[in-house]
Parts: C-alpha cells; sequence; structure tokens
C-alpha cells in the first residue's frame, strides 16, 4: 500500500517531521508545501474507540440489493480497490443501456429489488420477482472479448460485458423487455478511473481511491447515530441502508454528526483508512429500500437539505473513505479514529 511504502522509504516519526518541516519552511513557501504534502497522510499514533461495526453492506451491482450473507461474523478483505467476501468484489458490475450509458435506480427504482446470494466459490445467484434465477460464474464470463466504453458519473472507463444470457435477463428485470441493457463488469486489478471532477478540490483524495464502479471511492462509512438524528425530523423514518453505506456504526456514545470531524478511521486491528471527502446526497436515498418506492414528499433529501447543506450543491450525510493500510473487517468489529 502507498502509505507502507512511505513509511519504508522515509524515517516520518514526528520529530523527523518537525525538522523538515522547519527545515523547508525557512527555504520559502515551497517548502512548506512540500512539508504538508509529506505529513498529509502519516497514521495516527494515537486512537481512540468511538464504537462497533453495526452492519457491512456489499453490492455486486452497482445500484442493486446488497449480498445476502448468511454469517454475521464473517470477515470481509479491504483493499485498494473495494471490499471484497470471498473473491466477489463489492460494486465491480454495472448495468448500461444500449448507449452503454450507466443507469441506476436512481431512474429505476426497482433495481434495489434485485437480489443476490453466493453460492460457491466464484458464484453468485440473481433474482427478481417473475423471473427464474440467474447464477453467475466470475471466472466462466461469457464476454465477446472487445472492450465497452462507458462512464461513471463523467468518468470514462472500459469494461467487459458479461454475456447475452445476463443482458437479456437484467433486461426483463428493469425494463421488463427482451433487451435493451446490458451488464458489464469491472476487469481491472486496481482503481483506474480518474478522480471523480465535484471531488478534486479535497486535499487527501487519491486517484486509487476511485474504486471499481462506485460513485465517488470505494468505501463509505454511515454513522447510525446521525441517522437516528434524521429520523427525528421525519415523518416517515428512513432505514440507514437507504444511504447505502459499506460500513454502518454504532456509536458509544450518542454522538450525531461526529463523523464530519473524523480525519481518519480505523476498523479492527489493521483496516486503516482516510476520512477524504463528505458523501453528498441525491435523490437515492428518497427510495425505501423495501418497496423500491420513491417519497412523494421527497424525503429525506428535502430534510436534509434544511440543515445539512453546508458550501455543498448537495446536503451531506456520511463520509467518503480511502484505504490507507489494507485488513479484514467484520461486524461487531471496533471502529477507532485518531486521538488528538
Amino acid at each position: 500500500m502507498a502509505a507502507s511504502a512511505n513509511n519504508a522509504s522515509f524515517d516520518l516519526s514526528p520529530k523527523t517531521l518537525i525538522g523538515v518541516g522547519v527545515g523547508l519552511v525557512a527555504v520559502g513557501g515551497a517548502g512548506f508545501l512540500l512539508y504538508r504534502h509529506l505529513t498529509r497522510d502519516v497514521m495516527p499514533q494515537k486512537w481512540k474507540r468511538v464504537g462497533t461495526v453495526e452492519r457491512i453492506h456489499f453490492f455486486p451491482v452497482k445500484s442493486c440489493a446488497p449480498m445476502q450473507i448468511s454469517k454475521s461474523d464473517q470477515a470481509f478483505d479491504c483493499d485498494v480497490l473495494s471490499l471484497s467476501f470471498e473473491g466477489v468484489r463489492d460494486r465491480t458490475l454495472m448495468v448500461v443501456n444500449d448507449n452503454n450509458e450507466m443507469i441506476t435506480a436512481r431512474v429505476y427504482p426497482h433495481m434495489t429489488q434485485i437480489h443476490s446470494k453466493k453460492i460457491g466459490d466464484t458464484k453468485i445467484l440473481f433474482s427478481a420477482a417473475e423471473l427464474p434465477d440467474l447464477e453467475l460464474d466470475f471466472e466462466n464470463l461469457e464476454s465477446p472479448g472487445k472492450d465497452v466504453h462507458t462512464s461513471v458519473w463523467g468518468v470514462p472507463i472500459d469494461v467487459m460485458v458479461c454475456g447475452d444470457r445476463f443482458n437479456k435477463w437484467f433486461s426483463q428485470a428493469i425494463l421488463k423487455k427482451e433487451s435493451g441493457l446490458k451488464l458489464v463488469h469491472y476487469p481491472y486489478p486496481m482503481p483506474v478511473r480518474t478522480t471523480n471532477p465535484r471531488l478534486k478540490s479535497m486535499p487527501y483524495l487519491r486517484q486509487e481511491d476511485s474504486g471499481t464502479f462506485n460513485d465517488a471511492t470505494s468505501y463509505m462509512l454511515m454513522n447510525l447515530a446521525s441517522v437516528a438524528d434524521l429520523n427525528t425530523r421525519l415523518k416517515n423514518p428512513v432505514d440507514p441502508l437507504q444511504f447505502r453505506g459499506n460500513f454502518e456504526l454504532k456509536m458509544d456514545k450518542d454522538l450525531p454528526y461526529a463523523e464530519d470531524n473524523w480525519k481518519w478511521v480505523r476498523i479492527g486491528e489493521n483496516a486503516v483508512f482516510r476520512s477524504v471527502a463528505p458523501c453528498t446526497r441525491c435523490i437515492f436515498p428518497n427510495i425505501d429500500v423495501n418497496t423500491a418506492q420513491r417519497d412523494s414528499d421527497g424525503e429525506p433529501l428535502k430534510t436534509l437539505r434544511s440543515y445539512r447543506l453546508f458550501n455543498y450543491s448537495s446536503p451531506a450525510l456520511g463520509i467518503h473513505l480511502g484505504l490507507r493500510m489494507p485488513g479484514k473487517v467484520k461486524t461487531n468489529d471496533v471502529v477507532y479514529v485518531e486521538d488528538n
């Protein structure tokens, strides 16, 4: 990992960094900029516990339901690309139309009712109402071997088509037609997309934080205390899953929106993340995860806009994370943040 490589190449102890910083500042502003660059991703030496992982969500297909995991204590792998579970990765599948444009539940809310479960080492099973189940084997995809040029929120990427039978099934499930859509997969071992343009001003964001087919970054954390506070303001409380975070955090103390100020997050003993951006919200959370119905009053987005807008064009809830040290995570793992 990049953070580990930096630590191996430089002595980045606090005393050394202070000395380097003083020397560099003495020769001018360029020195200060270099000092700031060297220190911006130095992991904390002290951590404090803030809570535990209540739930982990894992979405094989962008905009569809999370994968059903039978064991609550199952460990997930966190690497620079994405969250993974026994060889299946988060958001490495996506649906595009005949023009190779990404489609999501923002336009087709019932995509949230397409479910998946793991049935073998590299196999998953899709299910949707009124359709026979569909099996996909990541080691035996029926790709024609030709790239498809698409994009995720304006950022171009070449992907591979999974095959005709998947195209037909997803067209039936989403459009109620025999054709019109394609299921594509992410074929790269590393993040290749450039940074989402709307996040380029975020100082701690790296290109490799872009993940697979994620909107912004490869990991996102939701503080359940923040969702609970939001729910006190709503006529109809929302399910935290409507915000589609990978990690749902149960705080030891009831501290809504504490995550706004965190710089670092550690889950368990090894997985370390940098908080790289607030998660600004579109209309997706207005879709009920149980019914796929869009809220007629525009909630919870309407209420979020009344008090969580800040200087962004959309209200913020949750934080985007960039992985800085790989590791395994599981439900009930302790969550730590930097101890200043």
